[in-house]
């Protein structure tokens, strides 16, 4: 594959997650507060944790196929 896709594809990804973080960031039931924030956190830190995992291994695999696509 070109170079080129796979900057698209990245710049997408980048995208998506700067769009996520802002909606969420200015959602409504984020500006009121939630009183129940500080509650089951342990359960929160588990999804937390979960979705840095995949996303690292996702972000690896990524470099993986960058990297032996652009040597060949």
């Amino acid at each position: 594959m070109h170079t080129s896709i796979y900057l698209v594809i990245f710049s997408v990804i980048l995208l998506f997650g700067l769009l996520s973080t802002f909606i969420i960031g200015f959602s409504r039931k984020n500006r009121e507060g939630d009183q129940s924030y500080f509650q089951k956190t342990g359960t929160k830190w588990v999804r937390l944790t979960s979705l840095y995992v995949i996303s690292i291994a996702a972000g690896l695999l990524a470099l993986l196929a960058f990297i032996r696509y652009t040597i060949e």
